[in-house]
Formats: structure tokens, C-alpha cells, sequence
């Protein structure tokens, strides 16, 4: 009877592997190109709350851990090794989701630099862009004004 884990261990468990299934699902959606700004902070506050439960859900592993250790010094070899390789394949999954995660928030990060650099570059190139239409559109001087030539020719 000390063998058996007590009721609030496979309540865990299943709130745990609930949150897996969860994480696993968000971390395998595909990872595309978004040129939109919003739509990338939005991800990211996704991908920083799931960070946060999982901080959260860290509570319950431990507990599943700790549990599966006290049970396999009083239980069988046959049930021991059960509860032993139930609690590794989670943990398992459970670091995989963990690298994932973090792997995402980064590499979101980084392409959300890039972008707003970009942006930057383009708003700067646009404003250049202009001016130099302006520029192009502007009355050529006589050909006798070597003054205006001059100032003209300094401008290009």
C-alpha cells in the first residue's frame, strides 16, 4: 500500500502532462516570416506567458519527482522502474519544452530587432528617396550662373 502513489500525485500528473500537451502544441506551431510588427509582440507575450506557467507548473515536477523517489524506496523493482520511467518520460518532454521555449522567445527577439532596424532603415531611405526628388525636380541653373552650377554641383 505504500507503493501506491497518493491521490493528489496522479491529480499532478495529469495537470502536469495537461500543461505539456499544452506547450507542445504552441512550440510546434510553424514558425513563419511575419513582417508584422503587432503580430510578433503578440507572439512573444504568448510565448512569455507560457514561460510563466511554466515557472508555475515547476511546483507540480518537483513534487512528481519527489514523490516518485519516496515510492520507489518502499515499492517493488517492477513498480519502482514503472514509476521511475513515467516520471523520466516527463521530465524529458518537459525539458524539450523548456529549450523550446526559450529557443523561440530568443530567436522572436532577434527577428523583432531585425525588423524594427529594418523599418528604420526603410523610413530613412524613403525620407532620402524624397529629397533627392525633390532635388532632381528642381529648375536647372544657366548655363552662364557658374555660382549656381557650383552650389548645384555641391548638392549632388
Amino acid at each position: 500500500l505504500d507503493s501506491l502513489p497518493p491521490a493528489h500525485y496522479k491529480e499532478t500528473m495529469n495537470s502536469v502532462l495537461v500543461w505539456i500537451q499544452q506547450a507542445e502544441t504552441k512550440l510546434s506551431t510553424p514558425q513563419v516570416a511575419v513582417a508584422d510588427y503587432e503580430i510578433m509582440e503578440k507572439r512573444l507575450r504568448e510565448l512569455k506567458a507560457l514561460q510563466s506557467s511554466l515557472q508555475e507548473q515547476q511546483k507540480g515536477l518537483n513534487y512528481l519527482s519527489t514523490t516518485v523517489e519516496d515510492m520507489s524506496r518502499k515499492a517493488p523493482a517492477e513498480v519502482s522502474q514503472r514509476y521511475r520511467s513515467e516520471i523520466e518520460m516527463i521530465l524529458g518532454r518537459w525539458k524539450k519544452s523548456s529549450v523550446q521555449l526559450v529557443e523561440h522567445c530568443q530567436k522572436l527577439e532577434d527577428f523583432m530587432s531585425k525588423l524594427q532596424r529594418f523599418q528604420n532603415d526603410a523610413k530613412t531611405l524613403k525620407k532620402w528617396m524624397a529629397e533627392v526628388d525633390v532635388f532632381l525636380k528642381e529648375e536647372w541653373p544657366a548655363l552662364g550662373d557658374s555660382e549656381a552650377l557650383e552650389k548645384q554641383l555641391e548638392q549632388c
